[in-house]
């Protein structure tokens, strides 16, 4: 069975199923963020879970496929180390999935910082589709947003 799962899940349907998996918490956040399912199903460490068992999933799927970790960390050199692993596709779907887990992290975070400030759900959803499609600008605008609702004007929370 796990042979199976193994062959199943190349990159590309590895791909392909982030992409549609984290859709329907987006929806949930942004059309449902006051709900309990928001609170219990996205905003909880579930879909944090669920990212993670497919990144250590992808974690063996490389070292069986003789990656090399330790280039990773030439990343840090320049514009054009950068380049070089982002066209190694292990490297792509690892960066894509941290992508993916920040922003939705993002997002639930806004959702329980708006309940604080009572923010309106229509006004919120502005900023969290930005989050999920430009991660820090949603942020910033979500923090613009605040200052009004909060009535103060602060650098650090």
């Amino acid at each position: 069975m796990i042979e199976q799962i193994y062959t199943y899940f190349t990159l590309e349907t590895l791909y392909i199923w982030l992409n549609i998996g984290i859709l329907p918490f987006w929806l949930i956040l942004i059309f449902f963020s006051q709900s309990h399912l928001c609170k219990y199903l996205v905003a909880s460490i579930l879909p944090i879970f669920l990212l993670t068992c497919c990144y250590i999933f992808l974690l063996y799927k490389a070292y069986i496929e003789n990656f090399v970790f330790i280039e990773n960390f030439e990343l840090y050199l320049g514009l054009d180390n950068i380049l070089k692993l982002f066209q190694n596709e292990y490297f792509l779907i690892f960066f894509w999935i941290h992508f993916l887990s920040i922003n939705l992290f993002t997002g639930g975070w806004i959702v329980n910082d708006s309940k604080k400030y009572d923010i309106n759900k229509v006004l919120l959803a502005f900023p969290l589709l930005f989050t999920y499609l430009v991660g820090p600008i949603g942020l910033f605008l979500y923090w613009f947003i605040r200052i009004f609702y909060s009535k103060r004007f602060s650098l650090f929370d």
